[in-house]
């Protein structure tokens, strides 16, 4: 089966799904659609078919997409009522971009297997600007056949498109990702802070260290969203926080330990006792600055 020919369902459609979908209706695929909230304008105005359940979806395409908020989200999408499973047949393949447990996605592949239809877990970084522009970074778990079936799809979403290995191992990756983006995050906040409490203009520290080691992504972009106040979702606090519970949770199981992984989480749920859970993760260096007494930006007395 190429993608010329291939018919595609996609469930899940906020501000990642939407654009995600976007791109595929674009390409010109077939795509049958459904979203437990408000249709997208951009969708209901596409050739996309809205559907009325996830399982006519899976009855109508032969790959599903699933993009989606959390673990229970892909469990009732995929075994709920009316839901993926109850509409498949053999030879077809359901591909989860969510992010969600590597555990729980070990399960949800071993019950689409014994329908006799493949599974991919394709979590994706990028955020929502990823998601519009097709550069996300999706990291894949399962068989290499099936991966290099669906690639071709999956290049109309992102740019840099890895296999990880086995069911699982994408959603692993994925934890991981969110791990070092969380310790980054608070790293350019912890600088950044310092730096204009000691009188220094932040914008220009800024400015400095892009020239240098110190050079990030989270610093070019974060770090600009911290000196201009700049708050609003980006990749809201509430879903990292989410992602580092799946870090910690797996980390406890695994009988590791993740110390700043839980002082990062410790910070998000600061800013969300303070009504912040849906800021941009950036604004984790509102913890730091509840703190101090001082906020980026702020001449220093």
């Amino acid at each position: 089966m190429t993608s010329t020919s291939v018919k595609i369902g996609f469930i899940g459609l906020g501000i990642m799904g939407a654009p995600m979908a976007g791109h595929l209706i674009s390409a010109g695929h077939e795509l049958f659609v459904y979203t437990r909230g408000k249709m997208p304008e951009a969708i209901a105005n596409s050739k996309a078919t809205p559907c009325a359940s996830s399982r006519e979806v899976a009855q109508n395409a032969d790959i599903i997409f699933m993009m989606v908020p959390d673990t229970p989200d892909v469990g009732d999408v995929l075994f709920g009522e009316s839901g993926v499973a109850a509409g498949l047949s053999a030879g077809k393949t359901v591909v989860d971009m969510s992010s969600v447990s590597p555990i729980a996605t070990k399960v949800f592949a071993q019950r689409i297997n014994a329908l006799g239809c493949d599974y991919l877990d394709a979590p994706v970084s990028g955020g929502q600007v990823g998601a519009r522009n097709a550069t996300l970074s999706i990291m894949v778990g399962g068989p290499e056949a099936t991966f290099e079936k669906v690639r071709p799809l999956f290049e109309l979403m992102g740019k840099n498109i890895t296999l990880v290995g086995g069911n699982g191992d994408g959603q692993t990756a994925k934890v991981a990702n969110q791990i070092i983006v969380a310790l980054n995050i608070e790293a350019v906040a912890e600088a950044l802070l310092f730096a204009a409490k000691a009188g220094a203009d932040p914008a220009r520290v800024r400015q400095a260290l892009m020239g240098g080691f110190a050079s990030s992504k989270i610093l070019e972009v974060h770090g600009e969203r911290m000196v201009k106040r700049t708050f609003d979702p980006g990749f809201r606090i509430e879903l990292h926080q989410k992602d580092l519970n799946l870090a910690l949770s797996s980390a406890r199981a695994l009988g590791v330990s993740l110390p700043n992984t839980a002082t990062a989480q410790e910070l998000f749920n600061s800013c969300v006792a303070h009504g912040g859970k849906a800021w941009d993760h950036s604004a984790m260096v509102r913890a730091l600055e509840k703190m101090a007494n001082f906020e980026i930006g702020q001449k220093a007395s």
